[in-house]
């Protein structure tokens, strides 16, 4: 037991942001599930849903709202919104975001994951507007239920993966192959989770490999040359 508060203890010391935001998630979910009715509920998610309506009539509020929760769960053990779980929350935010934290700061890390967040889901809109249009999704699309973290920790996942000195590909290789996987296709077109989950994981490795490069030319950078020292009188 004091092991473990020892641990947390100093988790909580060397990525404050991150364990504080991991908390916040922690409070929302379980206001959600063991607090609020199942109806309560799904009018809070609905509210911060990313879909098409909410972003034309409320951009901002529901853009922000939606990184204050995550959609699985903690009880389902053997369920696939579990798994969702682990790689969101546990290797997205707890792992992979502190990493960052401690790493670069929380300025550049928290960037990473907001980009992810931010740019994945507007840049599905298109998508979603060309496959409307030629009947390609549903248009129970427009107004799906659609929030949580999993854009922003798809993005920080890809950059933790590049950053990587060992396994790098290999890690790579599955923060792709994870939303492939769970993919639901209209004929050749992936649902446009997927889409945006692949273009979350286009930006984490951008930024990562910005990251590597800036490291390389740090490294290769001449040493200053300090300046001379007073001169001696005799």
């Amino acid at each position: 037991m004091r092991r473990a508060a020892r641990a947390l203890g100093t988790y909580v010391s060397r990525s404050p942001v991150t364990a504080g935001y991991a908390g916040l998630l922690l409070s929302t979910h379980l206001w959600c599930t063991a607090v609020l009715s199942t109806a309560q509920a799904q009018r809070v998610v609905l509210a911060v849903s990313t879909h098409l309506d909410n972003l034309h009539d409320r951009p901002l509020r529901v853009l922000a709202g939606s990184m204050l929760f995550f959609d699985g769960t903690l009880t389902e053990v053997t369920s696939e919104a579990f798994a969702g779980t682990l790689i969101t929350l546990g290797l997205g935010v707890i792992v992979c975001l502190a990493w960052l934290e401690r790493r670069y700061g929380p300025g550049r890390a928290y960037g990473i994951f907001v980009l992810g967040h931010l740019a994945a889901t507007l840049l599905t809109v298109p998508l979603i507007l060309v496959a409307l249009a030629h009947g390609w999704y549903p248009d129970s699309v427009r107004h799906a239920p659609d929030f949580g973290i999993s854009y922003g920790s798809e993005a920080v996942l890809a950059t933790g993966a590049l950053l990587l000195r060992r396994a790098r590909w290999l890690a790579a290789a599955g923060v792709v192959a994870w939303p492939v996987l769970g993919a639901d296709w209209s004929g050749g077109l992936p649902d446009f989770t997927t889409v945006g989950h692949l273009l979350a994981a286009a930006i984490g490795f951008g930024c990562g490999a910005f990251l590597l490069r800036a490291a390389r030319r740090t490294a290769l950078a001449p040493a200053p040359v300090p300046p001379p020292g007073p001169a001696l009188v005799e």
